[in-house]
């Protein structure tokens, strides 16, 4: 099988991930925090290690400003759902993910307003200046992805959250795609909420999600219950981050998502980057020279994308050119993507082949595609 859909969730994973897993199932498995015999004190020392390193892999405060979710869509819900209140305005980008799109629309019925700022691929200045002329002074939060999901293209985060702050406007970054394939630091950035998806580049385990914020963050909860503290309260405690962490945590997950984390710190994220984007590069060579091959942007570089390229090919619909090639064990990615947002903007409405390798991807599995297109198109 040739494993082109990295976007999406990584494969395979290290073995490292897949060993702490298994150990996890073994040595931590009762519940943290919530007795004092030594496996429950095991496993709630392997939580705070996950918690600790990604403080430091993200430039977070402390430990306690990591805070673990299922998904990187519940934390884009938290802070939507959490920080905004009726006559509130929100600036997203032209490019967002319905996990950003939906909680926003649902918002408007209580009177929740937003705008689409418009991004400009490879000119990171005029689409800052957008997103300041989108930002109004009932403006609350620009909410933004790092990189688009269908066509790869970066937005310089530094420097629209430059522009929210001159406003007094708080900034959260979906970093689904970046996370892990680009350096993402939560204070030289200036970030005020992080939303990571677990599964994607960081290579943990699906179900894994982090949302980093400082403590002194004043949101409102969307799930409240057991945390294991303050027992005898039915008020969900302040303290984080228990506030946000309501239930039996996935800790399988957080052990294999620490052991993903390691995995990249030690491979180096510029080494996992550059690699990527040299296959993408590849791509787009090869398959710009193909007739009938639709390409919708530049050939994607450093620093403007992250390793993601979307084609189709001229007279057929996406999913046919997928099933071809999932009946020769290629597998990719086809539609909308969850993200309607970016195919409208790129008038792609009726869907998109995906293609995103990975650090594990090889050469020949390159070669592999770019044969089995050609066949396609002949």
């Amino acid at each position: 099988m040739i494993y082109l859909d990295n976007s999406a969730t990584t494969f395979p994973k290290p073995i490292q991930v897949i060993n702490r897993m298994n150990l996890a199932l073994k040595q931590f498995a009762a519940n943290p925090g919530r007795s004092g015999y030594e496996m429950s004190m095991r496993t709630a020392e392997e939580v705070y290690a996950c918690r600790r390193d990604a403080a430091q892999f993200f430039g977070a405060e402390g430990a306690e400003c990591v805070l673990f979710q299922p998904s990187c869509t519940q934390a884009v819900n938290i802070v939507i759902k959490g920080l905004l209140k009726p006559g509130d305005h929100v600036v997203v980008s032209d490019l967002e993910h319905n996990a950003v799109m939906r909680p926003l629309e649902k918002m408007t019925k209580v009177g929740i307003s937003y705008t689409a700022a418009k991004t400009y691929e490879s000119k990171p200045q005029k689409t800052v200046e957008s997103f300041r002329e989108a930002i109004r002074p009932e403006t609350k939060l620009v909410i933004c992805t790092y990189a688009s999901n269908v066509f790869g293209i970066r937005l310089p985060i530094l420097e629209i959250a430059k522009v929210a702050h001159e406003k007094g406007v708080q900034i959260c970054v979906d970093c689904a795609q970046a996370a892990g394939v680009v350096p993402i630091h939560m204070r030289k950035d200036q970030l005020d909420y992080l939303c990571i998806a677990g599964h994607k580049g960081l290579y943990g385990p699906m179900g894994t999600g982090m949302l980093i914020m400082s403590s002194e963050q004043q949101l409102d909860t969307l799930v409240e219950g057991g945390t294991g503290t303050s027992s005898r309260e039915l008020i969900q405690p302040d303290e984080f981050p228990e506030r946000f962490e309501s239930g039996t945590q996935n800790i399988p997950g957080i052990a294999g998502l620490r052991a993903g984390m390691d995995f990249v710190q030690k491979t180096g994220i510029d080494n996992i980057y550059q690699k990527e984007m040299k296959h993408i590069a590849q791509l787009y060579q090869s398959l710009e020279k193909i007739p009938k091959v639709i390409l919708y942007t530049s050939k994607p570089q450093a620093p403007f994308f992250v390793p993601v390229l979307s084609f189709n090919i001229e007279g057929m619909a996406s999913e046919e050119v997928g099933a071809y090639l999932a009946r020769h064990d290629i597998c990719v990615r086809c539609g909308l993507h969850c993200a309607p947002a970016a195919h409208e903007k790129m008038n792609t409405l009726d869907g998109t082949v995906r293609i995103s390798p990975s650090y594990f991807t090889k050469e020949h599995e390159i070669q592999v595609f770019l044969r089995a297109i050609m066949k396609i198109v002949q």
